[in-house]
């Protein structure tokens, strides 16, 4: 196929059909899933140390410069739904260099992002089966999910779908539960806590703006994945209907996830005393009075970890 014209819609780069099995469902649900993570279960602990309650505005700025990022690159995916995406866009309207750079940019960013998943995996088995050699967990998550992306797309997208379910149905229920302590004391002797400590412990801000600049890179890398929808569009059954309701939906469902879990996490608790207790979700769950609520999250954190 000659550099600057686009493949036609279905054929991938070496010109055989693409089998087009992933649903409206799967979709929404990786779009939203794959930026839900191990960055929001347990990196937001350390980005919340860096800039107080600010960190949501963090997210929301990142999130605005994302939902830029994702309305140009679902342009793109219904004018021209190939496998390759971005660093097929690149190839066909900046160049072969543009194509090779972004594709093998990209290649190499989830190769290291998935071994760094994949040794999660082992550490967070470690925790249930603490004698048993981690190499064994990160060989078993490799060989499982390798297996799963190579049988179809199908079944890549039906795996996603639950595992997103089921890192959503969490955060969810974080966020009922937290609101319930805020409003009407729940966990808190019926004593509601409203919320002063947003502001109460050196202010909305009490890093500055240098905090909030600061706490950017790991609000970004938190939302690393969203970018998934643009490679769904060339496997995508209908690209033109699935990829602009998913874009359009994720952006405002990514800010309620990401900036309703943390205003309930940062109401409930000071800023100042969530790094050293460890993950935030662990403790407003325990709070609640779930005593499995370690337990809880650790399956919830593999399963992201496997998503990823």
């Amino acid at each position: 196929m000659p550099v600057g014209k686009p493949l036609p819609p279905g054929e991938t780069a070496q010109g055989g059909p693409l089998k087009r099995e992933l649903g409206e469902r799967h979709i929404r649900l990786m779009a939203l899933g794959a930026c839900i993570g191990v960055g929001l279960f347990l990196g937001s602990a350390k980005a919340i140390e860096m800039a107080g309650p600010a960190i949501m505005l963090s997210y929301i700025i990142g999130g605005l410069a994302i939902l830029v990022i994702m309305r140009a690159l679902g342009e793109m995916a219904v004018h021209n739904p190939v496998a390759g995406s971005f660093s097929r866009y690149a190839q066909d309207y900046l160049g072969p260099l543009a194509g090779f750079l972004t594709g093998w940019n990209y290649w190499f960013l989830w190769l290291v992002t998935c071994v760094a998943e994949i040794t999660a995996v082992a550490v967070y088995m470690g925790v249930w089966f603490p004698d048993t050699p981690r190499w064994i967990w990160a060989l078993a998550a490799l060989i499982s999910m390798g297996t799963i992306n190579l049988i179809a797309v199908k079944a890549f997208g039906e795996f996603e779908f639950w595992f997103a379910l089921i890192k959503i149905v969490t955060i969810i229920a974080m966020v009922i539960g937290g609101v319930g302590i805020i409003a009407f004391g729940f966990g808190n002797d019926g004593v509601a806590l409203g919320i002063s400590n947003l502001w109460a412990h050196g202010g909305f801000m009490p890093n500055g703006v240098q905090g909030v600049l600061m706490s950017l890179q790991m609000v970004m890398f938190a939302y690393l994945g969203v970018e998934m929808i643009g490679l769904t569009a060339g496997e995508a059954r209908n690209p033109q209907k699935t990829i602009p309701s998913a874009i359009g939906s994720v952006f405002w469902r990514i800010l309620l996830f990401y900036v309703g879990a943390l205003f309930v996490i940062l109401s409930i608790y000071p800023w100042n005393e969530i790094g050293p207790q460890g993950s935030p979700f662990v403790m407003t769950f325990d709070r609640l009075g779930i005593k499995t609520a370690a337990g809880i999250i650790n399956f919830v954190v593999i399963t992201a970890a496997l998503s990823s």
